[in-house]
């Protein structure tokens, strides 16, 4: 896994955020007891969920100790673990499982995604949003670059990426035993300050994988400033300076 840094990712905690309160506010559930988020992060998502359900007793579960203890500093009536999402089993059958942007990082969705769903109460719901933007600009010339002259044989074990399917996919996996299943696309237009906040934006997720695999800090140091080189031509500034940045994103939410 890569590592985390919670400062970093809270750079854009609003447009980070967004998705996590579109997904909550489209559970139709009233009154859940037991909720657990997945890949709670630094706690910014669970807040989400403390405050559209009050009375729930609400785990957030993530696998960086960082940002664990991020959590922990932001809201200490909640219930904080450090724990694998895949391996994940409850003591008690949960009313909600939610997951904001976390289970790109977990492989093999084919098998984690039924496990993760059978541990649902009867009546309860399975959310989960997960980036879909994989083929964007910002991600083909990322990996365009890991894979230039100047930098394949610092990258020559494969760089870990995201693991995402289409919603297709989802619905044929879990259709056969939900009740029901909402899925729906949402694609952002984040207005950031100009290039070099995407290159902030992606410090904080999809470029640690490549950071990670670099050995020294001046080579990290290079290779974020090679990365905003060849992605300036992909987002011109607006009249203001600044750029848009389109984010799509997937969602669902799977019944029991």
């Amino acid at each position: 896994m890569p590592t985390w840094n919670a400062g970093q990712y809270l750079r854009f905690s609003d447009e980070r955020t967004q998705p996590c309160r579109d997904l909550a506010a489209r559970i139709a559930l009233n009154d859940p007891e037991r909720i657990i988020d997945l890949g709670c992060g630094p706690g910014n998502s669970t807040a989400v969920l403390a405050e559209r359900w009050p009375k729930a007793d609400i785990t957030g579960l993530d696998s960086s100790a960082e940002m664990i203890a991020a959590a922990q500093k932001s809201r200490a009536d909640i219930r904080w673990m450090t724990g694998d999402i895949a391996s994940w089993r409850p003591a008690q059958p949960c009313d909600l499982i939610f997951s904001n942007a976390a289970l790109q990082w977990v492989p093999d969705h084919a098998a984690v995604y039924p496990h993760l769903f059978r541990q649902l109460a009867p009546g309860g719901a399975f959310a989960v949003q997960v980036p879909g933007n994989m083929d964007a600009p910002a991600h083909q010339l990322m990996r365009e670059l890991a894979t230039s002259s100047e930098w394949r044989d610092d990258f020559s074990a494969p760089v870990r990426e995201w693991f995402v399917h289409d919603l297709p996919f989802y619905y044929d996996l879990l259709s056969p035993v939900a009740h029901r299943m909402d899925l729906w696309i949402t694609e952002y237009q984040h207005i950031l300050s100009g290039p070099e906040a995407i290159v902030e934006w992606y410090k904080g997720t999809g470029l640690r994988p490549f950071l990670d695999a670099l050995k020294t800090p001046e080579r990290k140091e290079q290779f974020l400033a090679d990365y905003l080189r060849v992605i300036i031509p992909a987002f011109p500034r607006q009249s203001n300076g600044h750029v848009i940045f389109p984010f799509r994103r997937l969602f669902m939410v799977a019944y029991s």
